[in-house]
């Protein structure tokens, strides 16, 4: 059942993973939530899915994930990249969608969508100048978002935006994350709140959350390194990624105000390079949450 990963980057002796595993059971008997609430941003092991894309899913699989959220194709073709995600009985729920894409004729878009059997597209960046994030950008992003939204609505994709901190740069009504919110359609826009990158962008995520509890229907969920400094630029160092529940985001406090909210999908996501040990962690400190 615990089998031993051959490639030096999967090298994961079958007794640590019967040990992880033994512990998340456990938690599980005691705990509200099982693993499989929980999906994994493919993001997280980037590295390991662009060497050995089988071998990362294969991982996945084995820490109790379920649902998965993409953001590119790790050098094999769209049609492969399903195959492998439905092989390992993993449900893609949302996938990446460029900007500009957004801005064209959306039949690829949609085309696309359709083959992956995702039910999101979410867009992780509005294109500005370095630290220049301005109203300029919000009525821009917000004018495609509302066109784009309604046209993907209407083919049964729900589009979202992902936060990434520069957008709570202040504007006379508060911060430009809320004109943008303001300026697009709820019936159309949706939004993917990013807990780690909120607090980089010198905001609380629960705030956020009690402020407009109705426009995130997804969540990362990343906590931040203690002490870490917030930035509004949209930057931050990959190491300060820590196991849930051991930074400053206030998981505990995230999770409690979500379940007032409308999200409907919760995804680890780990950018530091200790990813492989962090995640059965963090799905520890998830399901022992009450």
């Amino acid at each position: 059942m615990y089998k031993t990963i051959n490639n030096p980057i999967f090298k994961i002796k079958s007794a640590y993973m019967k040990k992880i595993l033994f512990v998340l059971a456990a938690i599980s008997v005691f705990g509200s939530v099982s693993s499989q609430d929980f999906g994994l941003q493919l993001y997280s092991l980037r590295n390991q899915l662009k060497k050995d894309f089988k071998g990362g899913l294969d991982s996945i699989h084995e820490f109790g994930i379920r649902n998965v959220e993409g953001n590119e194709f790790y050098g094999i073709t769209p049609e492969k990249f399903r195959k492998g995600i439905d092989e390992q009985g993993l449900k893609l729920v949302s996938f990446a969608v460029d900007y500009d894409d957004l801005k064209k004729d959306l039949t690829p878009v949609i085309q696309r969508a359709r083959l992956l059997g995702v039910s999101f597209l979410v867009c992780y960046w509005i294109p500005h100048k370095s630290s220049n994030f301005d109203m300029s950008n919000v009525d821009e992003a917000a004018a495609i978002f509302n066109q784009a939204g309604k046209i993907l609505k209407e083919n049964g994709i729900q589009l979202c935006y992902h936060n990434h901190g520069y957008e709570f740069q202040p504007s006379a009504n508060g911060t430009l994350f809320g004109d943008l919110l303001m300026k697009t359609n709820p019936d159309y826009v949706s939004y993917e709140l990013d807990v780690f990158w909120a607090k980089q962008g010198c905001v609380d995520p629960v705030q956020l959350m009690k402020k407009y509890p109705s426009r995130f229907m997804l969540m990362h969920l990343k906590d931040r390194q203690i002490g870490t400094r917030c930035d509004l630029s949209g930057n931050a160092n990959e190491e300060t990624n820590v196991v849930l529940g051991n930074g400053d985001v206030n998981i505990k406090k995230v999770m409690r105000a979500a379940k007032k909210t409308n999200v409907k999908y919760f995804f680890i996501e780990d950018e530091s390079t200790r990813v492989m040990q962090q995640i059965p962690q963090s799905l520890g400190y998830l399901k022992s949450l009450k």
